[in-house]
């Protein structure tokens, strides 16, 4: 505070006339005792918080006298009861403001770790020129793939899914649990730890080909990050991560083929088991990729992406990710050009680089039911 400003304010909070020499010079105690004035407080002063007017004495010509150092030193405790209120709102003001702040970053954290606000988490960062870091992707994102097992009397099936929630939701393809849902069977869940635990199915979409799974006992699971598959373009890399062959955690990469590539499949268990559970599609006005057409059994049509990242069997259900490790889409078909059963014995078994999963933001539309345990 410069000297100029500290003599106005010390003394009445407004410019003074001139004083002759004799005149008392009350405002020397400002600086001996503020803790006293501060104890004690105004009596005679306005409610804290309102403002508070100072006036100077007018000079009629005449000497000061005791009466006028009086009237000083009454001017002088007005223009300090002005400072202490201005001081203390104004502590109240930053006091306001920085509570505000602390509450908004608490706030604004939880807001951002909590399922469901909206917020699009990015597991991984991608490499500057676009591309997947696919080991970074693999590590973050595997902790959140399952193996899925169906146990029926006519055999099982085997094929991947991921994990929704901390409590055991997870999502997959219907024709990987369908014979649970036809034939009775038995669901088993295992964890990329070796765990494993047996699982119900809770709601289910044929017609896109897709099931939402609810494993027992679970608890502190790390769930998938969902993307935007809307906004995925041509050429963009790719990873999956799936089960084939119960090769558990197996990963491949590759890039985004094409979209909104139409596919219908068969879904049900009797079409399904003789390829190991995995969908072979039918593309409109191509047939079936495995020959036998798909009359006389449950299918699912959808808009799929198309990837070259290598699909075999069991990866049905698993995670198509893109390089931000953000799942974009399901995994559930293959193409096989001879129309050969894909299994070990399978003359032309394997990948040929035509892989389809569906995309998630149509698997987003009717999530919420399924997790609610509908059937649509």
């Amino acid at each position: 505070m410069s000297d100029q400003h500290r003599t106005t304010a010390d003394e009445s909070g407004s410019p003074l006339p001139p004083k002759p020499a004799e005149a008392p010079t009350a405002h020397h105690d400002y600086f001996a005792a503020p803790a006293a004035a501060a104890a004690t407080g105004p009596t005679d002063g306005p409610a804290p918080g309102h403002p508070t007017e100072t006036f100077a004495e007018p000079d009629h010509g005449q000497q000061d006298g005791p009466g006028d150092g009086h009237r000083a030193r009454n001017g002088f405790l007005r223009g300090r009861l002005a400072l202490v209120t201005a001081v203390a709102a104004a502590a109240a003001v930053l006091g306001g403001l920085a509570g505000g702040a602390v509450a908004d970053g608490r706030h604004g954290g939880a807001t951002a770790g909590r399922a469901g606000s909206g917020a699009v988490v990015s597991p991984v960062a991608a490499r500057s020129d676009g591309t997947a870091n696919v080991s970074a992707i693999a590590a973050a994102v595997s902790p959140s793939v399952v193996q899925i097992t169906v146990q029926t009397s006519s055999g099982t099936a085997t094929g991947t899914g991921v994990i929704l929630t901390a409590d055991g939701r997870i999502l997959t393809n219907f024709h990987v649990v369908s014979g649970a849902v036809d034939s009775g069977g038995t669901v088993t869940v295992s964890y990329q730890n070796g765990s494993r635990t047996t699982a119900t199915v809770t709601g289910t979409d044929k017609s896109l080909d897709v099931a939402v799974i609810t494993a027992a006992n679970a608890h502190g699971l790390t769930p998938v990050a969902l993307g935007d598959s809307d906004a995925v373009a041509v050429g963009d890399s790719v990873v999956a991560i799936g089960n084939p062959e119960g090769l558990t955690g197996t990963v491949t990469s590759g890039i985004i083929s094409a979209k909104n590539r139409q596919v219908t499949i068969q879904v049900d268990e009797g079409s399904t088991r003789g390829n190991g559970g995995f969908g072979f599609p039918n593309f409109p006005g191509y047939g079936s990729s495995s020959g036998n057409g798909t009359s006389g059994g449950q299918t699912a049509t959808y808009q799929a992406l198309q990837t070259d990242a290598a699909l075999n069997p069991g990866n049905s259900g698993g995670p198509l990710i893109n390089a931000s490790g953000q799942v974009i889409g399901i995994n559930s078909a293959m193409y096989s050009g001879s129309g050969a059963s894909s299994s070990a014995t399978g003359s032309q078994a394997g990948s040929v680089g035509l892989g389809f999963a569906i995309p998630i933001d149509a698997v987003k539309q009717v999530l919420s039911k399924l997790q609610a345990g509908q059937n649509v």
